[in-house]
């Protein structure tokens, strides 16, 4: 018997150890922020999201800044890397309610389809563009991701814009800004890495 109790201390503090490791590895959640800047002290943003509400979050030390600048249907061509903020159709495409272009250096960047929160029932496809087509209702587009493809109609009147490098000044009172992925730390505080503003009056349409 008393082997067996040694043994068993001896599983539960291994089983311990395997948990703690685990824990220590589990990645912080993150929160997607949209809103507008209502101060920046050159650490912590504050924030009035699109429903209201005030948050504040600390930037990272070396926190990327990029602008949303507004660019031109013409400037997706076949193997641009794009990301497409749509609505599933019936006929199965997807209908973009944005577009946004990505930097050579930002090919690959969070590739493949998935919901997204822009508006309920929302997609966000990452992809390349494989053909692009001019059609009576729009730009038809084939983009195709390492598990897939999705077949895109732009509107006309859909909001195109592209990530360009920017710096910490345009975190400035007034900035339309989207976070998409502030790291929500143990004491509940919010840390950001990157800050997509948009520039020009741009609020980021993704």
């Amino acid at each position: 018997m008393p082997k067996i109790a040694s043994l068993l201390a001896s599983f539960a503090i291994v089983a311990a150890i395997v948990t703690n490791a685990w824990a220590q590895q589990s990645p912080s959640p993150t929160v997607r922020i949209r809103g507008t800047i209502e101060a920046f002290d050159g650490t912590v943003l504050s924030i009035k999201s699109r429903d209201g509400t005030d948050m504040k979050v600390r930037v990272t030390d070396n926190v990327a800044v990029f602008g949303v600048a507004r660019a031109e249907l013409s400037e997706i061509k076949v193997g641009s890397y794009i990301g497409v903020t749509a609505m599933p159709e019936p006929d199965g495409t997807q209908k973009a309610v944005a577009v946004h272009l990505f930097p050579e250096n930002q090919r690959g960047a969070a590739e493949g389809f998935r919901p997204w929160d822009q508006r309920p029932g929302s997609t966000m496809t990452n992809a390349t563009v494989a053909e692009t087509v001019k059609g009576v209702d729009g730009q038809s587009i084939l983009v195709k991701y390492k598990d897939g493809e999705k077949k895109v109609v732009v509107p006309p009147d859909t909001p195109i814009v592209s990530f360009v490098a920017g710096d910490k000044s345009e975190l400035k009172p007034g900035a339309k800004i989207i976070i998409f992925s502030a790291s929500k730390k143990e004491d509940g505080t919010l840390e950001a890495a990157r800050v997509n503003v948009g520039r020009d009056g741009i609020t980021p349409p993704m």
